[in-house]
């Protein structure tokens, strides 16, 4: 199946600066191994970006500006039969990537691999920076004006399961506690596994779906293992365990249909330490898409 890479470049989404330059790095480290074709989103540089803790809605326009520019091109492309990689940025770019992809095929189960639940709202964030509020948006709990370009379906919470969750404040519990979305904590994957807690997600995310959306962040590494991150999380899994974690998602690739990688920040990288990492789990992912039959995708819903 063809393969496309879209470099959403842009960390609007967090008060950090860097992660605009994550796609960046890693389209670069592709070099001759990646022949596909790749489309890339770039912040405007003239953007002045808000980083005030007390602004409860930072860059909501501009980030509302490129998420429709990369959710029109993903649309564009999985109507014509490829298959998306999306490479973040921070974890806002995520919105139109899933997004699309429920557009496109109607209702799929989504797997976020990460440290955050990312369920806050306009109402419950404690920082503003729109990355947390990217769950929320994409399963329909409140923050409309974030897919205002959307008119398909929202992602239903009942199919969607957080994988690596160690750090959620009071408010964005309690958001959660009755939503229907399934949490598996970083204490789950360190005691039962990667296979187990991998099996046991796509089983839900399966469940009358045809399609699963995978969206791996970084950050569910432990800052020591990889601190190339914008907001980093102790307490978090070693690299051996995020690889086995990444190698279990390929052994359901049939089920998958569209990938994003979120969350390297270049600016904060030791030694290149994340950006490894990162590449390695793409190299592997783009792999597995070489052996998908190809698909023609005739009307987009």
């Amino acid at each position: 199946m063809k393969s496309i890479i879209i470099g959403a470049e842009t960390d609007l989404g967090v008060h950090i600066d860097g992660a605009k330059l994550g796609p960046v790095s890693l389209i670069k480290d592709l070099g001759s191994f990646y022949q596909g074709e790749i489309i890339e989103f770039k912040q405007d540089e003239a953007i002045i970006k808000s980083r005030n803790l007390s602004d409860r809605a930072k860059n909501k326009y501009e980030i509302n500006q490129i998420n429709e520019k990369i959710y029109k091109k993903i649309l564009e492309k999985m109507g014509e039969g490829f298959f998306p990689i999306t490479i973040g940025g921070d974890k806002s770019i995520i919105i139109p990537a899933v997004l699309a992809d429920a557009m496109t095929n109607e209702e799929i189960g989504l797997i976020i691999i990460g440290a955050h639940a990312d369920y806050n709202t306009f109402k419950t964030t404690e920082t503003g920076n729109m990355n947390g509020f990217s769950t929320s948006c994409i399963t329909g709990f409140e923050c409309e004006d974030l897919r205002q370009f959307h008119r398909g379906e929202i992602v239903q919470a009942s199919k969607t399961v957080l994988v690596g969750v160690r750090n959620m404040n009071q408010k964005e519990q309690n958001n959660l506690k009755y939503s229907g979305i399934s949490v598996f904590t970083t204490e789950d994957l360190k005691q039962q596994g990667a296979k187990e807690v991998i099996e046991k997600a796509f089983e839900i995310a399966s469940y009358k779906t045809k399609n699963i959306h995978i969206c791996y962040d970084l950050n569910i590494l432990d800052p020591t293992i990889a601190p190339g991150i914008s907001v980093p999380e102790f307490n978090g899994i070693d690299e051996e365990l995020a690889m086995n974690i990444s190698d279990e998602i390929l052994k359901y690739f049939d089920k998958i249909s569209a990938y994003d990688l979120v969350e390297l920040n270049p600016l904060r990288d030791q030694n290149r330490k994340t950006e490894q990492i990162a590449l390695n789990i793409l190299f592997k992912t783009l792999k597995e898409v070489e052996k998908l039959p190809d698909k023609k995708i005739e009307e987009l819903y």
